[in-house]
């Protein structure tokens, strides 16, 4: 099937056809056409399975064919994070290249100024976060008379950071004729409440199975000590042969810590959080993407909204609180098809966490104990959990890997290995047959 089939008109086919998009993904072509006649949408999919493209393009579309009638936005999308508005900005900018639309975005921890003047000059599309675009509206500084579509694209995050009262206050402001339209990777019950309660009569979308994880990414658990975790990581990434690592930390204080003792080491790191400014945070991203910077060590700020092509590994420095973070995070890596690696380090008392992630996923993750790491504090079984697999002793030092001693504390001591860890078959690299 091609963008064209969808109802796409010609200047946006075109633009997907010169960004190299040949055909939708399965999101795209139930959700396309739906929002194009109007539906309400709660449409769940997969990260990086072309979901923001799913309401953009059609967003687009019917913006362009009504001519606006002032600076008022048309269409808005709220957004949990910074990030995010910043990504979903820039698709917005990037699929409407040949279209006369205005879009921009609205967030907290930057000065209003340069956001006043946007919506003075005029905005068809506006991406923004509950907290400012509340702000501003009740300042008087923007109004949302003229929205005829909403969407709300990661609601699930934005209740879980306490915006249910912001988005009751953004529906009363909206006019009684809209469209809305529900984006998201996973849904809680919460969610569906607030569908109930918004859309009308919506279509519902499931694109892929709920809650689920992209099968490109193989998936593992690595139990260990908490205390002997930055030093696993440190192992792994010499041992491993890595080159970029998300790696998601529990705090604010925790990401600061291990990017600091990973410069302390000689990796390129930064982390960022929601207490680094907002031009910090895009630089630190765009030194990440940019192959300057090796590691990112990220709180759940960063889960939604980071898209980054070919990220091979992220890493659950600690396990999130809420198990749906779990599937947001690991998103980051296996995008568009590609495959991916998402490794957890887990300690004893992390295993509520675990045996959560692993309800939700409705499935098991294997346990892959490394040598010479192997935890004091066993983690606890959760159901029907496989015991871990432990490599057998070796006969001598010198043969395959060999064992770490306990007082091991970085990777400076070893020489890098050419052949990567060895492994039944000869596999070389990732963790092969996972």
């Amino acid at each position: 099937m091609s963008f064209a089939k969808l109802g796409l008109l010609p200047p946006l086919t075109q633009t997907l056809a010169d960004l190299g998009y040949a055909v939708p993904t399965p999101i795209q072509q139930q959700a396309v056409p739906a929002v194009l006649a109007g539906r309400d949408v709660l449409a769940a999919a997969q990260t990086g399975t072309g979901k923001t493209a799913a309401f953009v393009l059609p967003l687009l579309q019917m913006l362009a064919a009504t001519p606006a009638t002032g600076p008022a936005p048309r269409a808005v999308v709220l957004v949990p994070t910074r990030e995010l508005a910043e990504q979903v900005l820039a698709s917005c900018q990037r699929y409407g290249a040949g279209l006369p639309l205005r879009s921009y975005a609205l967030y907290g921890g930057v000065s209003h100024g340069p956001q006043l003047t946007a919506l003075r000059d005029g905005v068809d599309l506006l991406v923004a976060t509950p907290g400012r675009l509340i702000d501003l509206f009740g300042k008087g500084e923007l109004r949302l008379r003229e929205v005829r579509h909403i969407v709300l694209d990661e609601a699930d995050r934005m209740l879980d950071l306490g915006f249910a009262d912001d988005l009751a206050t953004v529906f009363q402001a909206l006019p009684r004729e809209r469209q809305v339209l529900l984006f998201s990777a996973t849904f809680a019950d919460a969610v569906r409440a607030l569908a109930q309660a918004r859309l009308r009569k919506p279509l519902s979308i499931e694109a892929t199975p709920r809650n689920t994880a992209a099968r490109t990414i193989r998936q593992w658990v690595v139990p260990v000590d908490k205390k002997r975790k930055p030093e696993l990581f440190l192992f792994m990434w010499r041992d491993r042969g890595w080159q970029q690592v998300l790696v998601f930390v529990k705090t604010k204080l925790g990401a600061d810590e291990l990017a600091e003792r990973l410069r302390g080491k000689g990796i390129a790191a930064e982390a960022i959080h929601g207490d680094r400014p907002q031009a910090s945070r895009q630089a630190a991203l765009a030194a990440f993407k940019a192959g300057t910077v090796a590691v990112l060590v990220a709180t759940d700020v960063a889960a939604r909204g980071l898209d980054i092509d070919g990220l091979p590994q992220v890493v659950n420095f600690d396990l999130p609180l809420q198990a749906e973070d779990y599937v947001h995070r690991i998103g980051r890596t296996g995008r568009a098809g590609a495959a991916g690696e998402a490794i957890s380090f887990v300690c004893a008392d992390e295993a509520p966490q675990l045996a959560a992630i692993e309800a939700l996923l409705k499935k098991k993750l294997s346990r892959d104990e490394e040598p010479g790491f192997e935890p004091r504090h066993q983690v606890p079984a959760t159901l029907g959990a496989a015991p871990p697999r432990r490599p057998p002793p070796l006969a001598k030092a010198g043969a395959g890997r060999g064992r770490t001693p306990g007082n091991w504390v970085g990777f400076d001591e070893r020489p890098a290995r050419g052949a990567g860890r060895g492994r039944p078959g000869g596999a070389k690299g990732g963790r092969g047959g996972r």
